[in-house]
């Protein structure tokens, strides 16, 4: 039975976000981890048995990471774009690392069908976790439509964070946010059937 010191699984799974972002998949290893982490040759797997289950607690500590930081900004009160754009600009900036992290994870999924179950699954409690947020913000957002907004912000997730950080900046990610809530047509159009213009 793996080791169950809560503390050092969460300092070796940060290690391991920060070379994931650092230097790719192919970077990870549990000895790169324990260097990282500083910790005796022979930890990492102890808590971790094989590199698949390194990645998937990784992918794991992203997920309680960013639903942490989402929590804490929900307790504010600000529209859903305020929401969106601080969420957005955080990733890109001062979180950055832990989103490439998160992307390296994605890609290398398409090539690890455990991984890719994991992550599937993460994505099924982020839709649950999203929707309970929409109802404590009160918003009317209806449940079918939660997993098209995930999407669109993990798009623009992907955009800002792979950018170069100096093209980052809030009024880009706030009109990014505004266009995930309200679409990109003008207010006046955008209740207006476009097939139905001749």
């Amino acid at each position: 039975m793996p080791p169950t010191n809560p503390a050092r699984r969460r300092a070796l799974t940060d290690a391991a976000i920060e070379l994931l972002a650092s230097s790719g998949v192919h970077g990870l290893t549990h000895r790169a981890v324990e260097k990282a982490a500083d910790v005796p040759p022979g930890t990492a797997s102890n808590y971790f048995r094989s590199r698949e289950a390194l990645l998937v607690a990784a992918a794991e500590r992203i997920a309680e990471l960013h639903h942490a930081d989402t929590g804490q900004a929900i307790k504010q009160p600000a529209t859903l774009v305020d929401l969106l754009t601080e969420s957005l600009l955080t990733a890109a900036t001062t979180q950055r690392t832990r989103y490439l992290a998160i992307f390296e994870l994605q890609l290398e999924a398409a090539r690890r069908p455990a991984l890719a179950s994991a992550l599937a699954a993460l994505q099924d409690t982020a839709s649950l976790v999203t929707a309970a947020h929409h109802d404590e913000l009160g918003l009317a957002i209806p449940r079918e439509k939660v997993s098209a907004m995930i999407a669109l912000y993990g798009g623009a997730l992907f955009t800002l964070v792979s950018a170069p950080p100096e093209h980052v900046s809030r009024d880009v990610v706030r009109n990014t946010a505004e266009v995930i809530v309200h679409g990109c047509l003008p207010p006046a159009t955008a209740s207006r059937d476009p097939g139905s213009a001749r």
